[in-house]
């Protein structure tokens, strides 16, 4: 037996009858905070070149992929083959310069072009459309990141968000605001949301969605 697969029996194990009560009651949502935690602590890891620490933190992180895995397991969804299979799958969909017929790319700039072509005319043959508002931002960047990407987007493009942000309102807050401050507030808002049993992150998350997806829908309808 492989260790990955000793691993995933033990996650299984976790999760049966008999298990681990904390890890029963983990829900795909409820771990979404600890897979953040254990990225952060490996990035950390890599900026101080600690490499036997490294190898801990990965493993860290492995472990979240495997319990999602396994929660949807046994849903029905997926399993963690299901996984494997398809990343492997677009990583050699992806270098067809490698594993293909295709010319060989002669420089790390060439893949990036090539990379994002494929990835276009798969997200056209698949029917999704991207927004041309936003610039494309990883999905679950950190909130604090991702809300300043949208802002960015807003001011730049001079997108109309009257009625959704209240632009007055940050202007005002902009006007005198310093680091310290700054620093200040946010850490006081988000000290309160855990007091109240608020996720920051997902609360801020969800905000930038409802921005984007209200603001792309009134540009939609001017159309």
């Amino acid at each position: 037996m492989t260790a990955i697969e000793e691993l995933r029996q033990t996650v299984a194990r976790l999760r049966g009858p008999g298990g681990c009560p904390w890890d029963i009651e983990q829900t795909h949502q409820s771990l979404t905070r600890c897979l953040i935690d254990e990225c952060s602590e490996l990035l950390d890891t890599i900026d101080r070149h600690d490499i036997p620490h490294m190898r801990e933190e990965l493993g860290d992180v492995l472990i979240q992929v495997v319990f999602h895995a396994q929660l949807a397991e046994e849903r029905g969804d997926f399993d963690f083959e299901d996984v494997a299979r398809e990343i492997n799958e677009k990583l050699i969909r992806r270098h067809p310069h490698v594993f293909g017929d295709h010319a060989k790319l002669g420089t790390a700039a060439d893949v990036i072009v090539k990379w994002e072509e494929i990835k276009s005319q798969e997200k056209v043959a698949a029917g999704k459309q991207e927004s041309h508002l936003f610039k494309p931002q990883p999905p679950r960047l950190p909130a604090l990141m991702f809300a300043e990407a949208v802002a960015k987007q807003i001011e730049k493009k001079q997108l109309p968000v009257a009625g959704i942000v209240d632009q007055q309102h940050i202007e005002n807050l902009a006007a005198s605001l310093t680091e310290s401050e700054a620093g200040r507030k946010l850490y006081e808002l988000a000290a309160a949301c855990r007091r109240r049993g608020i996720d920051p992150e997902t609360a801020l998350r969800l905000e930038c969605d409802r921005v984007m997806r209200d603001v792309e829908s009134r540009v939609q309808s001017r159309a």
